[in-house]
């Protein structure tokens, strides 16, 4: 009897102790979205084609989304224009892109520059001169790089644009005045509050090694201009800083995401697709939609506007 007694008490002692465990646990609370952002990059809006019923096509989509973003994020790359094109054809593509969004964008807006907003002219070398200055009075930006804080977290929009040596040409990089500013801003931001990068180029991405012959000679050559050069400096730099969570991207018109050191960079396809002539690759014409939550958490889903 005893023994049997002493069993059944510490079978009773044993449930006592699973129970709580069982019945108390406090489910986790689940984040809430504090920001929905539409991503669209690479719009690439000229006169042909179809570009500009594209264009507004997508922002209707953006617009008419279940749960509508409160803000679109453009990545660059706006107009067709760039190198060789007369002032009087980028000013007619310029007037588009804002003739879409005046009529079909009830949206808030924030731009980084891409490397076709820059009106470029080997005569005057004017890519880096007033060719970016023209970008940013487009763009109501006072300098080309800028950074806020909204709903909790803090955004970086970068120059990605870096002239070389013959003024017409560019390739993917901070001077040296942009990257002491970056890390100027990051050093002031709390650490608690999470950080999401904007730049036009990518500045770490899988995908340009597989975008055209970029294994010659058994040694993989990519070009400066696809993406950042200086990937290894940003890297390190952002490494320091914990809070940075998220770096999005256009330019290359595919879709790509590489997790490295704790950070998501995100390359987000293009409104154009191919210069709108379909698809480059497997990359659809389309924007992204980012959720962020208040842990510092987000989601980034690729969406194609196009049926």
């Amino acid at each position: 009897m005893l023994r049997r007694n002493l069993l059944k008490n510490i079978g009773l002692l044993a449930g006592g102790l699973s129970l709580p465990n069982l019945t108390n646990a406090a489910s986790p609370e689940k984040p809430s979205r504090v920001l929905r952002i539409a991503h669209v990059t690479d719009i690439h809006v000229q006169p042909h084609l179809w570009a500009a019923k594209g264009m507004e096509k997508c922002l209707h989509h953006i617009q008419d989304l279940d749960i509508r973003p409160d803000v679109i994020f453009n990545g660059g790359d706006s107009v067709m224009g760039a190198g060789g094109i007369s002032k009087h054809k980028a000013s007619r593509e310029w007037n588009l892109f804002h003739e879409v969004l005046r009529n079909e964008n009830s949206l808030p807006l924030f731009s980084c520059i891409g490397n076709h907003d820059i009106w470029a002219n080997k005569e005057h070398n004017a890519l880096f001169g007033d060719g970016k200055k023209w970008a940013m009075d487009e763009f109501k930006l006072p300098e080309p790089y800028y950074s806020f804080d909204k709903n909790g977290w803090h955004f970086i929009f970068l120059d990605s644009i870096h002239p070389q040596e013959d003024g017409f040409r560019y390739y993917a990089r901070l001077d040296d005045k942009q990257f002491d500013w970056l890390e100027n801003d990051l050093r002031n931001v709390d650490p608690d509050t999470p950080v999401m990068i904007v730049s036009h180029i990518p500045i770490l991405a899988a995908c340009v090694f597989l975008d055209g012959d970029t294994l010659q000679d058994n040694e993989w050559r990519v070009p400066g201009s696809w993406m950042h050069t200086d990937a290894a400096k940003l890297v390190k730099l952002f490494t320091k800083h914990k809070n940075v969570r998220l770096s999005i991207s256009g330019h290359t018109h595919l879709l790509d995401r590489v997790e490295y050191n704790g950070v998501s960079y995100c390359c987000n396809g293009a409104v154009c697709g191919n210069y709108w002539f379909g698809k480059t690759q497997e990359t659809r014409a389309g924007y992204a939609i980012i959720d962020l939550f208040d842990d510092g958490s987000f989601k980034n889903e690729y969406v194609s506007y196009r049926k």
